[in-house]
């Protein structure tokens, strides 16, 4: 194929424009189109067939056919809608167990650091652990093949360690301490994901859930964690889904189904095709039916975490703390393509219970779109809630009649100001670069011996992040080419602190201890702390 930058040029997007729109109308043949659009349909095949015999045959350069319909099919998807998507088969199978709760593999969180895979730590039960992986080991050899020092990518770690479940993996590992390299023979296994990253009791009565994502397992885990905090004495939720992008909308409407009574519309969606519009109602008794709800949301959350919002917002059911959420209501189907491919297509728009789409708008353009973040930002939105404008002819009611907006995200009942005052453009260097992880993995290993019976009480209680520590920290992002900064680093101190206890209590521990540290510096968690004493007395709860 030629690597002429102009011919590629010439004669990419006009061909493949038409291939996209050809592989959506073969697709849309599936739903059973009315018949007054098949003859333009088979116009335009037999328009895209003529075009590809055309170039297979007569242009100068050899054309690599395959690599051009992805092309076609992603340029046609991004003339759509913002969520519309297509993943290649090579992708889809990992596209795929993000979100079905398990996949097959060794079972390690890894992170890559001097160009070499490193475990950050063996996922609990998993083959690694069984083992005797430990974090710190850095993977070397994998079936006999040097991996370190090769530019591994996350990508390569995939395909390198992920496998049929019985199949086996040979792995090399540097230990410290060890001058030769450990050979282990892993067999894969299922390997459970966790969508439910923390839950804990913040006091006798507050229970805390967070929420990373609505997978296939997720509603199973939300309401085993509810059991259990019920158990100690929970009869006030905090439930934590900020940036949470969203995922399966059936583990959304079960979640909502066990904080909603009986019957109470959960959300409905509407698609051109009847099969595709619906009503989701709670219909079963729920675990959390009574009781204080707050639910935390951000920019960040999107999809099927307001879809939970949403419901329990127009439902009077709980307050919404935070800042206004990202504002996905549409709603895509998986298709599975003939070579393992998989489209993801917008078959609906989802609507909350008093009517409101929450979809923001998308009609200026794909990149307009992505820029949004940066718009609410420069607009002052994330300071001041006094910066949203809301448009009249999308005001609705609450089941109270409390008045609510649509055009764009949920609102929360209590907006949140994002606050800026201990970040610093240092911080975000250090964090973003491989020294704070280098650092964490040697201060765990150097005080083993410190570490060894000691409680997460006690750690949470006693532990501080001493100036010593953080001068080791700042040496070692010296290393990474991250310059010292003084006036940011004194700005950031105080946060600099609770990250490294954060990050080295998930290295001890577990995420519930992650979060535990981290929510001390998160101003939408303290904010709802103080409005959880008081929640029951607010209006819309009362009968």
């Amino acid at each position: 194929m030629s690597t002429e930058k102009n011919t590629k040029a010439q004669i990419r997007l006009p061909l493949f424009l038409a291939l996209g729109i050809s592989a959506g109308i073969w697709i849309g043949a599936t739903f059973a189109e009315p018949k007054t659009d098949r003859n333009d349909l088979k116009s335009a095949i037999y328009k895209l067939q003529e075009i590809i015999t055309y170039i297979n045959r007569d242009y100068v350069d050899s054309v690599d056919t395959n690599e051009l319909v992805e092309f076609g099919i992603e340029k046609m998807l991004g003339k759509l809608d913002p969520h519309s998507s297509y993943i290649p088969a090579e992708d889809a199978a990992l596209a795929k167990s993000q979100l079905e709760g398990e996949f097959d593999g060794i079972g390690i969180e890894f992170g890559i650091l001097r160009d070499t895979i490193y475990v950050v730590s063996p996922l609990t039960g998993g083959p690694s652990e069984k083992i005797g992986l430990l974090p710190g080991d850095q993977i070397i050899k994998v079936d006999g093949e040097t991996v370190a020092g090769t530019g591994v990518t996350n990508r390569d770690v995939f395909d390198l360690l992920r496998g049929p479940k019985g199949s086996e993996v040979q792995i090399g590992i540097k230990r410290k301490n060890e001058e030769d390299l450990l050979d282990f023979n892993i067999t894969r296994d299922k390997i459970p994901q966790y969508s439910v990253n923390a839950s804990y009791m913040i006091d006798n009565s507050t229970g805390y859930i967070k929420i990373t994502r609505f997978a296939a397992n997720t509603h199973e885990e939300f309401r085993s964690a509810l059991q259990e905090l019920k158990g100690e004495g929970m009869d006030r939720l905090i439930l934590d889904l900020q940036g949470n992008p969203g995922g399966y909308m059936g583990a959304a409407i079960n979640i909502a189904d066990e904080i909603l009574k009986d019957n109470a519309v959960i959300v409905s969606q509407e698609g051109k095709l009847k099969r595709y519009s619906q009503k989701a109602r709670a219909v079963r008794p729920g675990s959390f039916e009574e009781g204080s709800v707050l639910v935390l949301v951000n920019e960040g959350s999107a999809s099927a975490s307001e879809i939970v919002a949403g419901a329990v917002q127009d439902n009077d059911r709980g307050l919404i703390v935070g800042r206004r959420s990202f504002g996905k209501g549409l709603v895509q189907m998986p298709i599975d393509l003939s070579d393992g491919a998989e489209l993801r297509l917008t078959i609906a728009r989802y609507f909350t219970p008093s009517g409101r789409s929450i979809q923001k708008p998308y009609g200026e353009g794909e990149e307009e779109y992505a820029m949004d973040y940066f718009n609410r930002m420069e607009h002052g939105e994330f300071f001041s809630a006094d910066s949203i404008d809301f448009n009249d002819s999308l005001k609705y009611e609450t089941v109270k009649g409390r008045t609510v907006y649509g055009g764009g995200g949920i609102m929360p009942d209590y907006f949140v100001p994002l606050d800026t005052s201990m970040t610093s453009s240092y911080v975000n260097r250090l964090f973003s670069s491989e020294s704070w992880r280098e650092f964490i993995l040697d201060y765990v290993d150097q005080n083993k011996k410190k570490f060894e019976d000691m409680a997460f009480n006690e750690f949470y209680n006693d532990f501080e992040v001493s100036d010593k520590m953080l001068s080791k920290l700042v040496e070692t992002g010296e290393k990474y080419e991250v310059k010292f900064n003084e006036k940011d680093f004194n700005k950031s101190k105080t946060y600099l602190k609770v990250l490294l206890k954060a990050h080295i209590a998930r290295n001890l521990f577990d995420d519930n201890a992650f979060y535990k540290v981290i929510n001390e510096i998160n101003e939408i968690y303290q904010q709802a702390l103080k409005l959880v004493d008081n929640a029951d007395a607010l209006a819309f709860f009362e009968e």
